[in-house]
């Protein structure tokens, strides 16, 4: 399993070189497992260079993409990119996006909503690709090659958290969880997606501080993050959604403190997500 990060900011897209380092994309990571089918967590605004990387590949073996996107949920930060895909302009090409229920609103109705007039130029239905949309809630799936998790996590609104399992290894992915008051409980639903994963991908949003003026905006602390990974035995933890806010200097800084908290040295990586950055997690079992 491969994973490849494309937009590993929170909330907004951000520009500068104070962000150089990190990025300011929005969430949206790339799973591969070894099969034609890629996983694709989130569509957030890194999506349109995650397009631009496939379409060389895609036109190297002439074959139209088949995809699987996991959309956590329906804020913008996570859905911006969708539009700006452009393996959509493909014919032929499928793209399969699954996403949380949304109680009397279908995700169909809600997706289709956002990309239309005068929202957005043209209406999902315009592009040529085979969009095909698939509502999930607590449930698994399995792929040509791998097991997709999915189950309920605290944020906002109706939120996914996703677990992907691949020839015995194993990927969760929770970019915006509300940490419990006490920053101390770890619910049942973030256990089962988490619990021995190779590679936890999890809301770094916050320092304590910010958490105490914003604890009901729906994110997690750095030293959360941490928490979750010891308690559920995670081998690598990856902070994510980086707050807008944060700049290169900043989010360093919290890398570093996040290795120093107590019981971090059970964790064999912490690292803060960057753009661009990938993890062979085959090369974590040799």
């Amino acid at each position: 399993m491969h994973l490849t990060f494309y937009g590993v900011r929170g909330s907004c897209p951000c520009s500068g070189p104070s962000y150089a380092t990190f990025g300011g994309a929005t969430s949206c990571v790339l799973v591969e497992t070894g099969s034609d089918v890629p996983i694709i967590f989130d569509a957030g605004t890194g999506m349109r260079a995650l397009g631009s990387d496939l379409q060389p590949r895609l036109v190297e073996r002439g074959v139209p993409l088949h995809a699987r996107v996991l959309l956590t949920h329906l804020h913008y930060d996570h859905l911006l990119g969708l539009p700006f895909f452009s393996p959509l302009e493909d014919p032929g090409a499928v793209v399969e996006i699954y996403g949380p229920r949304q109680g009397e609103t279908s995700l169909s109705d809600l997706i289709n909503g956002a990309v239309t007039p005068p929202f957005f130029p043209v209406q999902m239905k315009e592009f040529a690709c085979d969009v095909r949309l698939v509502e999930m809630a607590d449930e698994d799936f399995s792929t040509e090659d791998a097991t997709v998790s999915s189950r309920w996590v605290e944020h906002t609104d109706p939120t996914l958290g996703y677990r992907v399992e691949s020839a015995g290894l194993s990927v969760a992915y929770l970019p915006d969880h509300q940490a419990p008051l006490d920053r101390v409980t770890v619910s049942d639903g973030v256990r089962d997606l988490c619990q021995g994963v190779d590679v936890l991908i999890h809301d770094a949003q916050y320092d304590d501080e910010e958490f105490s003026r914003r604890s009901d905006w729906g994110h997690s602390t750095v030293a959360y993050a941490v928490r979750v990974a010891i308690e559920v035995g995670a081998r690598q933890l990856v902070l994510f959604h980086h707050d807008p806010a944060h700049d290169d200097e900043r989010i360093l800084a919290l890398e570093a403190a996040a290795r120093h908290l107590p019981g971090a040295e059970a964790i064999e990586r912490i690292v803060a997500a960057r753009e661009g950055m990938t993890i062979d997690m085959e090369a974590m079992t040799r």
